[in-house]
């Protein structure tokens, strides 16, 4: 895994809107443009909030992000962490690989609580942060509507040991 750099952006985008016709994911309910993530991509920060990739053979498989939770003070030490993987690898252990090593990570970002907000029908998704021992701290039912359809919102925490 390294920090995403300029050039791994276009396959960020490309990742990410793999998973917005699968309704797991993401509540985007159409595509994202390369330009409209520019300025998301940015904000990013090796230090405090970064993004990482996991690369095989030069191509970018998957990526992890930290980002700022809520943005007031009094939550600095928490973030809030995203998983995207490359429809064709998904089920192949990746996702583990990449929030073993972002957890590893986030003691040195000043991370001491992370956030996952998950859609609750994502059983997947759910079963990987499980493993890693983070819990359902609440659910906002029934709050996403997409193709009609109403979806849940699981929200799972972890407190890191320090």
């Amino acid at each position: 895994m390294r920090y995403a750099c300029n050039e791994d952006l276009v396959r960020i985008v490309e990742i990410y809107n793999e998973a917005v016709p699968t309704r797991l994911a993401t509540a985007d309910t159409e595509k994202v443009s390369l330009e409209s993530k520019k300025q998301w991509f940015e904000n990013h920060t090796r230090d405090k909030h970064p993004i990482m990739v996991h690369e095989e053979d030069d191509k970018v498989l998957g990526w992890v992000s930290f980002e700022p939770f809520y943005g007031r003070p009094a939550y600095a030490q928490t973030a809030e962490i995203s998983i995207y993987i490359d429809q064709s690898y998904c089920s192949r252990g990746l996702g583990s690989k990449l929030l073993q090593k972002a957890l590893r990570l986030a003691p040195d970002l000043g991370i001491k609580c992370v956030v996952g907000y998950i859609f609750s029908h994502n059983k997947p998704s759910i079963k990987l942060f499980t493993k890693f021992g983070f819990e359902e701290w609440g659910r906002l039912p029934d709050i996403a509507i997409m193709d009609g359809n109403r979806f849940s919102l699981s929200i799972l925490g972890l407190h890191l040991a320090q």
